[in-house]
C-alpha cells in the first residue's frame, strides 16, 4: 500500500468549510492516531499509518511534502458544486489557473509534485456537501451527518489497495 497521506482543507472557523478537520479527527479517533497535524513539519511519518494534515487551505509548498508519498487523499467541502453530498474521486495531476491568489486545487498540488520533485502520489479527492458558511466553528447538522459518511468512506479507501 505505501505512505498515506490525507489532507484537510478548510477554514474551521466558518462552520461547514471545515468539514475536513472533524472528518480528520474522527478519522484519527477511530484509528487510533494522533489528532492531524497544524503544518508538514508535525507529520509523525510511520510507514503503516496514515499521516494526517489539516490546512487552512493548499499551497505550493505542499507538492513537496506529498512528493514522499505513495498515495494522497484531499479533503474538503464544497458548495453544491457537484450532485452528490458526498464526492469521493480519482484525480490527476494537472495546472488549473484560478481567478484567487489563494485558491490552489489538488490537481495543481500532484502536477507541482511531478515538476518540481519528479514523482506524484496516487491523488483522490473526497468533497463532503457544506450547508452553512457562517461564522461557527461547529457543522451543521446536516453535514455533520455527512462528516460521519465521510469517515467511513476514507477508512475504506485506507482499507483497500488504491
Amino acid at each position: 500500500m505505501g505512505k498515506t497521506l490525507v489532507v484537510g482543507y478548510g477554514n474551521l472557523d466558518r462552520e461547514d468549510d471545515g468539514v475536513a478537520w472533524h472528518v480528520l479527527v474522527r478519522l484519527a479517533e477511530g484509528l487510533g492516531l494522533p489528532p492531524p497535524a497544524q503544518d508538514s513539519d508535525g507529520l509523525p511519518q510511520v510507514d503503516d499509518q496514515p499521516d494526517l494534515l489539516c490546512l487552512l487551505q493548499l499551497d505550493p509548498g505542499l507538492a513537496e511534502v506529498i512528493a514522499g508519498y505513495d498515495r494522497v487523499c484531499f479533503v474538503d467541502a464544497h458548495t453544491g458544486a457537484y450532485p452528490q453530498d458526498i464526492r469521493f474521486a480519482h484525480i490527476e495531476g494537472q495546472f488549473q489557473a484560478s481567478p484567487f491568489t489563494h485558491h490552489m486545487t489538488p490537481e495543481t498540488c500532484l502536477a507541482l509534485a511531478q515538476t518540481l520533485h519528479g514523482c506524484v502520489p496516487n491523488g483522490m479527492v473526497l468533497s463532503v456537501k457544506g450547508h452553512q458558511f457562517g461564522f461557527s466553528n461547529t457543522l451543521s447538522p446536516a453535514t455533520a451527518e455527512l462528516a460521519e459518511q465521510a469517515t467511513q468512506v476514507l477508512i475504506g479507501w485506507l482499507a483497500s489497495q488504491e
